[in-house]
């Protein structure tokens, strides 16, 4: 679901915008509506791969939960960030690489001229954006390029220029040529404590379609961001809501490695479960969870949190990639992937 500031409109597809400036994206609460019992049920199309055993049922959509609330934590010391050395940082990389490959089944390879061109449009927005690399961490680089559309785990490492992948898999952005589709912006996105999170209800729209993906897929919250506006050649901005998200995993999942979304970025389900189960972009939220029950609500009860988890969400574009791709790389990644996968 992503929203604006100043605009109600709801999508024909997938996810939404709602005019809520002051909204609580963490304590909403939608109610499922009704639809013909020729659509298929949120139980039904769950991918097999999919437990939501070990959700909070508070924010995982259970029927009949109530959301927790909290009264605002007393101030209270937070639990230090884990800082692993370069070497047990690699050595982690590796392992959640492997995982990646068993968890992830729609993983694809990385070729090294991806791994070069994301690896320095990353550094390039961390620089501008005055992000300090203080210790070895994930970054998740989301390539907005339209004949790309590809979401990369990168293993960054403060001392050293030779960053690691981890995986990759498609995703969708903001695309261009419908009313109140945004461009996905660029930058650096920290899935910040300041923030609380939520998880998907499995609420379909008027086309039965979950916009966010089956119950309890996590939806990260990145705020209010200037987007371009994708319908006007003027290139006018506006805010939306930036988050990063499922999708439905019958009707557009398949659709992923295109632009698509109002602005947010669609992710697959199993990406977003393993980006969950692992902690990647939950170091502040970990911290936080210690002393306040909503955020260690919203967290998975069987997580195994990752010593190199991260915060942010790097956006790049590599069309404006200072040293030009060659065109088949562009026009043709499938082949890349198959001539090419030892990233």
């Amino acid at each position: 679901m992503c929203a604006t500031r100043n605009l109600a409109v709801w999508s024909a597809m997938a996810g939404s915008f709602l005019a809520f400036p002051s909204m609580v994206w963490a304590q909403a609460v939608w109610q499922r509506p009704d639809h013909t019992a020729t659509l298929p049920t949120p139980e039904q199309t769950r991918p097999a791969h999919v437990d939501d055993s070990a959700l909070d049922p508070a924010f995982a959509g259970v029927s009949g939960a109530a959301p927790i609330h909290s009264d605002t934590p007393e101030e209270q010391a937070l639990p230090p960030i884990p800082v692993v050395s370069e070497d047990e940082a690699r050595q982690e990389a590796e392992a959640l690489t492997r995982a990646f490959r068993h968890e992830v089944p729609v993983a694809l390879p990385v070729s090294s001229a991806y791994k070069t061109a994301w690896v320095a449009l990353a550094r390039q927005q961390l620089e501008q954006a005055g992000y300090v690399l203080d210790r070895p961490q994930v970054l998740v680089v989301v390539d907005r390029n339209p004949r790309v559309q590809r979401l990369c785990l990168i293993l960054a490492l403060p001392s050293s220029p030779d960053w690691q992948v981890i995986g990759s898999a498609r995703v969708s952005t903001g695309t261009t040529g419908r009313k109140y589709y945004y461009i996905t912006p660029t930058g650096v996105f920290p899935n910040s404590a300041d923030r609380l999170g939520y998880r998907a209800l499995g609420t379909k729209n008027e086309n039965g379609i979950m916009g966010n993906g089956t119950t309890g897929m996590r939806v990260w919250d990145f705020g209010w961001q200037w987007a371009e506006k994708g319908w006007l050649l003027s290139h006018d901005k506006v805010q939306i809501r930036l988050e990063m998200h499922a999708t439905d995993p019958v009707y557009l999942e398949q659709r992923l490695g295109h632009t698509a979304s109002e602005g947010c970025i669609r992710i697959p389900s199993s990406l977003n479960v393993f980006i969950d189960r692992h902690g990647l972009l939950d170091v502040q939220y970990e911290q936080k969870a210690a002393v306040d029950r909503r955020f260690a609500a919203l967290l998975r009860k069987d997580r195994v949190a990752s010593p190199i988890a991260g915060l942010v969400v790097v956006v790049v574009d590599t069309a404006d990639y200072a040293s030009p791709l060659p065109l088949a790389v562009l026009k043709n990644t499938d082949m890349l992937h198959k001539h090419d996968a030892r990233g």
